[in-house]
């Protein structure tokens, strides 16, 4: 894609995100500060600011999970190991305390299944939400452009599917 296309989509997936009653009926949400490829979360972050929720980042932590930083206007980022930014201040919450968690996807199939950037922090943070039959909370919200779709990927046991994933042309369950 060309960042011009790239800048075009991120929009509409933002707005499709926005105008969710998964953004709407939340206090606490968890995004991600996008890198040049990603999908850009900046209007997001933005808007849930303006709208007075809580917005949390994630911070790599010890064994391989992540914990979220509340995040405001002045706090300051920092890149951690892996390039990504992190929060430097702010208070943490638990995965599971958080209403709505927007992730970015490396490649999806039509069955939620995702592909993440591999080092299994996702996977083991949320490892709580497997095998439910339910999705109470966090609802995880993958964002990715239509492209990043795969027809099928292979789930591993510890492979945690995302609740939905948004795209510049669907919102699929």
């Amino acid at each position: 894609m060309t960042g011009s296309q790239r800048a075009r989509a991120s929009r509409r997936i933002a707005e499709r995100f926005l105008n969710s009653r998964y953004f709407l009926s939340s206090k606490t949400i968890a995004c991600y500060v996008s890198t040049w490829d990603e999908v850009d979360t900046s209007a997001i972050i933005k808007r849930a600011w303006c709208a007075r929720k809580r917005v949390f980042l994630p911070v790599t932590a010890a064994r391989g999970r992540m914990l979220f930083r509340e995040t405001l206007p002045e706090t300051d980022l920092a890149r951690n190991d892996f390039g990504l930014w992190e929060p430097l201040s702010g208070s943490l919450i638990e995965a599971s305390s958080l209403d709505v968690v927007v992730t970015p996807l490396v490649a999806f199939d039509a069955h939620r299944n995702r592909i993440g950037m591999g080092a299994g922090y996702f996977d083991r943070t949320f490892a709580f939400l497997a095998g439910r039959t339910q999705w109470l909370r966090p609802k995880l919200i993958g964002v990715a452009f239509e492209c990043q779709g795969v027809q099928k990927i292979t789930r591993n046991p510890w492979d945690i599917p995302v609740f939905r994933i948004l795209t510049e042309e669907s919102d699929r369950r």
